[in-house]
């Protein structure tokens, strides 16, 4: 410890030591408040927002703060290194060279929990040891008591997270240690189900029924009392009993801490895995604290009902999250409870004229935040204000959650994939849009069907590799890929008829079969069963761009845009664009759009062949050269006519596109 001149304890006590030392802290709670506050929160903080959280109630709040700041310079600066910052309008900590209890927890958690040993996992357990910033309470501050609350939770989740990877692992060897951490995560989460049925499993393999049926008795009055559904406790320890009485002989029990060993033999080959999600009720800081309604319900229930309509994640119904609000179980027990993959909260706050949002994202097991984000409206158009924010909650949520998903898939042995994993790792194969990751993303969406016929996104997925095979020249059997991307694209239709995805599959396979007209219903269908379907909005703009309604082009594909501002296919959007604009004779603004979707990640010959010929229609021939000289740089032999092959242009489009094409040599 004496390797750091500074040591700050956070969990627990607040304490502040020096070379071992305990040096007293400043008696004012809101000093120490100041001291927690700047410590977890990487950055600085803008001065308005520590005056809002601190001295909101002060009638000189940056007066009081400039004595808090001068309090807490005197037990953390010396000669030194001065670590309190409050240079301009923002205030920070440098914290870099003393021993941080949190700082510690972070560096060991990074890799992961999977990836720690036992013994790094007890390591991890022991630096736990309390609440953050015990006894720290404001009165009168409803907005720290929520932020001091909030970090509670998070601890006290990633506790539980280290313990239930202990209790995973221990054997019976360690019967002792892994009694010992199964209270420690009942005494932190007394209604978390995982934990009850890890006891219960321990119990029943150990031969111990009448302590199982104890606790099973006490367990069920406890949540009876609470009003939380206790059921699936006691089918799990009638399935463990089960399970034992078949494995009397058996040395060991291998508790999974995902879902209970018995359970999960008898389940988990007639119930296929999907993401799920739990978006727990928006606190509304303007109402007192403990009301609801308004705006913040408005906005919860608008954001459960566009993720469930987007039928890629199982999300809890409103019932069931409004029913935990109500008797305070805060969002990362709730996550536990429901046994959800991931948890999504947040607040509403209206403050001088402005509606303040705040959204985040979080993975029930480790309680890691995935993402977060605020959004600052006028208040003038509440109700407008809130569907736009709810539309980019929605977005941000699902977009987060497939790239965690995606990233974990790739991580996995091929050989272990389940069927949603090895969709996800076929998403990751396909937007990389060449002919070998084609190629690997059909075969990962082939076995995620082969394993679920139901599973309508992949039969989407693997529709849209045969497009790309047709759309990008990767095949010489056209027809036949046409007829393949059609008959995945039905059967994603016959597995779910109210998956977006599942028309978008089908609108696309009816373009690429000549029905533009059956195109555009499906894509319309699309949308209208998921608003907030990006896809839907932007195939829908690019088959209009060629050959339907140029402006509805053109406002599908900013819908598009606005909805997924960081998707994958951003370039076939804007060239989507680039089209429209094209038809509507406005030759320098498509050349604008078309020269942007180009130099986008992962912007294929097609697209590059759009900058080439709409930079030549607005006289910008040297700029169409040297997109001419990149395009042949991938693909030699790439012409006129294969662009021609890929797109459905009117005959007068294209003479049009051949005479500009002619004067840059393409």
């Amino acid at each position: 410890m004496t390797d750091h001149p500074v040591q700050l304890r956070l969990l627990g006590r607040l304490t502040l030591c020096r070379q071992g030392v305990q040096i007293p802290l400043p008696s004012s709670r809101k000093v120490r408040g100041l001291l927690a506050l700047l410590a977890v929160t990487p950055g600085p903080l803008p001065r308005s927002r520590v005056c809002d959280l601190l001295c909101d109630s002060s009638s000189d709040p940056r007066g009081e703060l400039r004595w808090c700041l001068s309090r807490l310079r005197a037990v953390l600066d010396d000669a030194s290194k001065p670590r309190v910052d409050a240079a301009a309008d923002a205030i920070s900590l440098d914290l870099s060279d003393c021993d941080v209890d949190v700082f510690h927890i972070a560096r060991l958690r990074e890799p992961g929990l999977e990836t720690l040993n036992v013994s790094q996992l007890r390591q991890l357990g022991e630096l736990y040891t309390g609440d953050f910033a015990e006894g720290l309470e404001l009165d009168r501050n409803p907005e720290f008591a929520s932020w001091l609350g909030s970090q509670r939770r998070r601890f006290r989740a990633d506790h539980v997270a280290v313990l239930e990877q202990l209790v995973s692992r221990l054997g019976e060897q360690e019967h002792g240690e892994a009694g010992a951490c199964l209270e420690k995560w009942l005494q932190l989460a007394p209604f978390d189900r995982r934990a009850h049925e890890s006891l219960l499993q321990r119990l029943s393999m150990a031969g111990r029924i009448k302590e199982g049926e104890a606790h099973l008795e006490a367990t069920i009055r406890l949540f009876e009392a609470e009003g939380v559904e206790w059921l699936p406790i006691r089918e799990c320890w009638r399935a463990a009993r089960r399970h034992a009485s078949q494995h009397v002989q058996t040395p060991r029990i291998e508790v999974n801490a995902a879902v209970p060993a018995a359970v999960a033999a008898e389940s988990s080959t007639n119930k296929p895995r999907r993401a799920s999600i739990c978006v727990m009720p928006f606190s509304d800081h303007s109402l007192e604290p403990g009301a609801r309604g308004g705006l913040a319900d408005w906005l919860t229930e608008d954001i459960i009902t566009r993720l469930a309509k987007l039928r890629v994640l199982f999300v809890i119904a409103r019932g069931s999250v409004f029913a935990l609000c109500e008797r305070n179980v805060p969002p990362d027990e709730a996550a536990r409870l429901l046994a959800v993959d991931y948890v999504a909260s947040g607040s509403v706050r209206r403050y001088q004229g402005r509606l303040n949002v705040t959204a985040q994202l979080a993975e029930a097991a480790t309680g890691r935040i995935v993402w977060a984000d605020d959004f600052s409206y006028s208040l003038d158009a509440a109700f407008d204000v809130l569907e736009e924010i709810g539309n980019r909650i929605v977005i941000c949520l699902a977009g987060q959650i497939e790239a965690a998903e995606r990233n974990r898939a790739v991580l996995k042995p091929p050989n272990s994939l389940d069927a949603w994993e090895a969709y996800h790792r076929g998403l990751w194969h396909m937007y990389r849009f060449n002919a070998d990751d084609n190629r690997h993303a059909a075969h990962y969406f082939q076995l995620a069907v082969k394993q679920d016929r139901t599973f309508a996104r992949a039969h989407a997925g693997l529709s849209f590799t045969h497009f790309q095979n047709v759309f990008l020249h990767w095949s010489t059997e056209r027809d036949r890929e046409i007829e393949r991307a059609y008959a995945a694209a039905a059967d994603s239709v016959v597995a779910d008829d109210l998956d977006p995805a599942a028309h978008w599959a089908m609108g696309r396979a009816q373009w690429l079969r000549g029905h533009v007209d059956d195109s555009v219903f499906e894509l319309q269908r699309s949308v209208s069963l998921s608003p907030n379907f990006a896809l839907g909005h932007y195939t829908l703009g690019f088959v209009q761009s060629q050959e339907g309604d140029a402006q509805s082009a053109i406002e599908s594909s900013d819908t598009s845009r606005r909805l997924s501002p960081f998707d994958p296919l951003m370039f076939a959007m804007l060239a989507s664009r680039a089209m429209a604009l094209f038809r509507l004779q406005r030759f320098e603004e498509a050349a604008d759009w078309a020269s942007k979707a180009a130099v986008r990640p992962n912007a294929h010959v097609n697209v590059q062949a759009v900058a080439i010929n709409w930079l030549a229609a607005a006289g910008r021939l040297e700029e169409a050269r040297a997109q001419v000289a990149a395009l042949r740089r991938v693909a030699p032999g790439y012409g006129i006519e294969d662009f021609f092959r890929a797109f459905r242009f009117t005959s007068e489009t294209r003479e049009s596109f051949r005479r500009a094409a002619a004067k840059v040599g393409f």
